[in-house]
């Protein structure tokens, strides 16, 4: 019989049509096939603290097995709000302001579907993770987007005051910044949130690396004067307790935000794993000395990849928080982002991922790619020997 018959062409609907394949799955495929460490997806190689597994696991034993409530069981909620009021100040009611989702990313598909309309004006900050622009398309929704640039990823403030209009319906940011590792200053946070109560304008707040910020203080912006009225923050439990596949996540806002955020979430998963839920609420009462630990650990990490990738030859630019930091990739002479990915996996058995793909404009991302610190310090300590030894070569060359 014969293979070569014609395969139907694949299918999407318009509005994914431009998204393809996710970059994190390209890149994961590449670095099996050539045995190369992942430095790319920012996925621990680790695991997850004793006592939140042996809670999930007495959860399980004891039969919570079953559809929770949709919108959470009442002591994650109760947890959340209480871990909320000590990390931002602002007491929220677990039954009427906190949404259990099924981890962050479908929180920010909640929220964006929840409460975007068709046509709505929503603005992104460049380079953004790379969910944000296909939820939006999924709303409907008319992207406008302002570009952080290196060597700070500083806000413009004048372009933000320029693209804010009585259309906008919304501003997403995250603090701390994936890819780039910014956390966005009180200055910024004020003057996005004079805009916002100016023109009217809801904020969607991405918040899920604010354990891991290391040179201030992460500030939620729905705590500045006035905002929290206007603020959906999202967070998750993944990335601070290394349980990234537990995908618990939560949506935190006032009942009339709610309402939209529960409406969709109803319908996208309506309801979220129950053991892991218990098991989530445990983590959040971990004692304060976790939080401190974590973030000395994580401070160790970087320091290692971050020394070894400005002795391999990058240009590194600062990253205040998350696990990731930015480097320029041009002393490489490679052509793009995406041709130095592909180089380094082949030919130096180390994974980054392309900034390209974070960007409205692609182009604005070709001399920058991505590294994660979210690995134990032996990986860490390899993947800079592989570059130290085989890129300084290229270099030389």
């Amino acid at each position: 019989m014969s293979t070569d018959i014609a395969q139907p062409p694949l299918q999407v609907a318009k509005r994914l049509e431009k998204f393809k394949t996710t970059i994190f799955t390209q890149m994961s495929q590449l670095a099996i096939k050539h045995g190369a460490i992942n430095l790319g997806q920012g996925f621990p190689n680790f695991d997850g603290p004793e006592f939140v597994k042996a809670a999930a696991i007495q959860a399980i034993n004891d039969g919570k097995n079953q559809y929770a409530r949709g919108y959470g069981v009442p002591d994650l909620n109760f947890a959340v709000a209480e871990r909320f009021k000590k990390d931002s100040g602002l007491a929220v009611d677990p039954e009427k302001e906190v949404t259990v989702t099924s981890g962050c990313t479908e929180a920010i598909a909640a929220t964006m579907l929840g409460l975007i309309n068709p046509g709505d004006e929503v603005i992104l900050f460049a380079p953004f993770y790379d969910s944000y622009e296909a939820t939006l398309s999924m709303a409907g929704a008319k992207v406008k987007g302002i570009t952080l640039r290196p060597p700070e990823f500083a806000l413009p403030l004048d372009e933000l005051k320029s693209a804010i209009s009585k259309n906008t319906q919304a501003i997403l940011l995250n603090t701390p910044h994936n890819p780039t590792g910014k956390m966005f200053t009180r200055e910024e946070l004020d003057v996005i949130a004079s805009l916002c109560i100016e023109n009217d304008v809801l904020v969607f707040s991405d918040e899920v690396y604010d354990k891991l910020s290391f040179e201030m203080d992460h500030i939620s912006i729905a705590s500045l004067p006035g905002m929290y009225e206007r603020t959906v923050t999202m967070n998750s439990l993944g990335k601070t307790f290394s349980l990234t596949g537990w995908k618990i996540g939560w949506a935190i806002a006032p009942p009339h935000l709610t309402w939209g955020v529960r409406q969709a979430h109803s319908y996208l998963t309506f309801a979220t794993s129950t053991p892991m839920q218990y098991a989530a609420a445990t983590a959040l009462r971990a004692p304060e000395s976790y939080f401190e630990e974590l973030k000395k650990d994580y401070k160790v990490k970087k320091g290692i990849l971050v020394e070894g990738l400005q002795e391999a030859g990058f240009k590194v630019f600062p990253s205040s928080g998350t696990y990731f930091v930015i480097v320029d990739h041009t002393p490489f002479g490679q052509k793009d982002d995406v041709a130095f990915c592909e180089y380094l996996i082949k030919e130096v058995g180390v994974v980054a991922i392309p900034t390209s793909v974070f960007y409205l404009n692609p182009e604005e991302g070709k001399n920058l790619v991505r590294f994660t610190f979210c690995k134990d310090e032996d990986t860490l300590r390899a993947a800079v020997q592989r570059m130290k030894e085989k890129l300084k070569r290229l270099l030389k060359g």
